[in-house]
């Protein structure tokens, strides 16, 4: 596992819940030790992180603390929201239109506009044309750098039919191969559960619950989160989210238990 995905990761489950969000670097080092990360590269990831202004840092003697900067507090917040959960209520039948103005971007600048539309559910039309059935335009932005937000325009548009509702829908996002990505990811994790609900000792429960994350936050990236009208008849995302947060409640108690002994301890 990477060690930089695996701090992120580590500050979004536990560290963020400390007070300011700090975590001590000795906490830090035997978190990722769980992992097989040595205490060497531990100090070098956190060093480029904090002068990547991804973290603060602050010493209390000998003992130094890393706090999420706002930047990683954004994107720690965009991560649950999107990771854990599910737009609810009914759908009015209305699209958020993103149009991309390439002219006012450099190419950096369009990749990160193409990963924040592709992140918050927006399926490509066009090349410059994007859709999503729900309004996160204030999530983007959030997601975007510098003037990169000047490339991008948002309407609200509607078709004429649900009929033409699920045709944008197939034409935006390919729904069978998601499905069935899906199904591959509860034919793993169903096999798992019974045994994390008889209960998983608390490092392998950090182990294990830091694999099911990882496992499941490929989907999120691709998954538009479409309103059940517009969805196949045989989709499987549905299950394969309540088998995800099944397996994270089983999962949950004893690895915050760990966390939390290897805080206190250090």
């Amino acid at each position: 596992m990477n060690s930089r995905a695996l701090v992120f990761d580590l500050y979004g489950q536990y560290f963020r819940y400390q007070p300011d969000g700090a975590a001590r670097l000795q906490a830090l080092t035997a978190a990722l030790q769980l992992f097989d990360v040595e205490p060497a590269t531990v100090r070098a990831t956190m060093t480029r992180l904090r002068k990547d202004g991804w973290f603060t840092s602050s010493r209390e003697g000998r003992e130094v603390s890393y706090a999420p900067s706002e930047r990683t507090w954004r994107l720690l917040d965009h991560g649950r929201t999107r990771i854990y959960g599910r737009e609810g209520g009914a759908w009015q039948r209305e699209w958020t239109q993103a149009l991309v103005t390439p002219q006012r971007a450099s190419p950096a600048g369009l990749r990160r506009i193409a990963t924040a539309l592709r992140w918050w559910g927006f399926g490509q039309y066009a090349p410059e044309v994007w859709f999503s059935p729900h309004d996160r335009r204030i999530w983007v932005g959030e997601m975007l750098e510098g003037g990169d937000a000047q490339a991008l325009r948002f309407l609200h548009s509607r078709t004429g039919s649900l009929l033409a509702d699920r045709q944008m829908a197939e034409h935006c996002w390919d729904l069978p191969a998601l499905s069935a990505a899906y199904q591959e990811f509860i034919d793993a994790f169903t096999q798992r559960l019974p045994a994390y609900r008889r209960g998983v000792p608390g490092a392998q429960a950090v182990v294990e619950r830091m694999r099911l994350l990882q496992a499941w936050r490929r989907y999120p990236f691709h998954d538009p989160d479409l309103p059940e009208e517009l969805l196949p008849s045989d989709w499987r995302g549905s299950a394969a989210h309540a088998l995800f947060l099944a397996c994270e409640q089983a999962l949950a108690t004893p690895a915050a238990a760990q966390m939390a002994e290897l805080a206190t301890d250090m």
